[in-house]
């Protein structure tokens, strides 16, 4: 799996490269100026959000009464910690519905640029299919409402093991890897369907390497301190990283 998030990691300068050489950057720019826009408004309301959620829950345990009371360093600083992770836990959790959000607007954008790398790297004429494009897109959409599924399930799960002491302190850690993965998914998927692998074998596919989803996703978020970037550049670079895959 280290093997398959290195190519994932090595694919995003490839994507770079490819990207300046066939001057892509019209499908580039615009969908990450409109998507920096949203992360920014979407993370403040999300933040201020979760920090509210922290709160209420708090004094609807009375828990930080029985705290002052207990007059405990030790007791605080577990609550204080908890608290942190379950801030995380729930923006990381947050940020991922938007970004279901976004890949399901931006679907035929992402499958369009899929396929369109794909065709440069053959060097072969891009055929533009409408109705082949809306296929993709309601493909698209089916998986990624199924992955905010099963993701929901696992952050929910993570949530509450976040408030035991020490080992709730790993689950931010966790919830990432299982957000990058996902992620990652959604990008791989759109060269699986143009190969015609049905939804059950491209989540078998992709499960067997996951290595490539989880590199695909830990960049993108790398790549929001430089958002504009960050989702089509992700496209490219699973179409880059799984071109010589052999997809069965």
């Amino acid at each position: 799996m280290l093997k398959e998030i290195v190519i994932s990691i090595q694919s995003y300068y490839k994507a770079h490269q490819f990207i300046s050489k066939h001057k892509l950057w019209k499908w580039i720019i615009p969908p990450g100026i409109l998507y920096t826009i949203l992360i920014i408004v979407g993370m403040y309301f999300f933040w201020n959000s979760a920090d509210a959620a922290v709160n209420w829950l708090s004094g609807f345990t009375g828990i930080e009464g029985w705290l002052h009371h207990q007059q405990s360093a030790t007791l605080s600083f577990f609550f204080i910690m908890g608290g942190i992770m379950v801030r995380l836990i729930l923006v990381l959790f947050y940020f991922s519905l938007f970004k279901y959000l976004f890949l399901i607007i931006g679907s035929p954008l992402f499958a369009y640029l899929s396929e369109r790398t794909e065709a440069l790297i053959e060097g072969r004429d891009f055929n533009f299919d409408m109705d082949l494009l809306f296929k993709d897109m309601k493909r698209g959409v089916r998986l990624a409402l199924r992955n905010v599924f099963w993701q929901t399930v696992y952050i929910v799960s993570l949530l509450i093991l976040s408030f035991f002491p020490i080992i709730g302190w790993i689950t931010p850690v966790i919830s990432l890897l299982v957000e990058c993965y996902y992620y990652g998914f959604s990008m791989l998927d759109y060269s699986c369907m143009r190969h015609h692998l049905s939804p059950s074998e491209s989540i078998a596919f992709i499960g067997r390497r996951r290595g490539l989803a989880i590199g695909n996703g830990l960049v993108f978020y790398l790549f929001n301190f430089i958002p504009f970037l960050a989702p089509s550049y992700a496209v490219v670079a699973a179409t880059i990283s799984l071109y010589h895959q052999n997809l069965k």
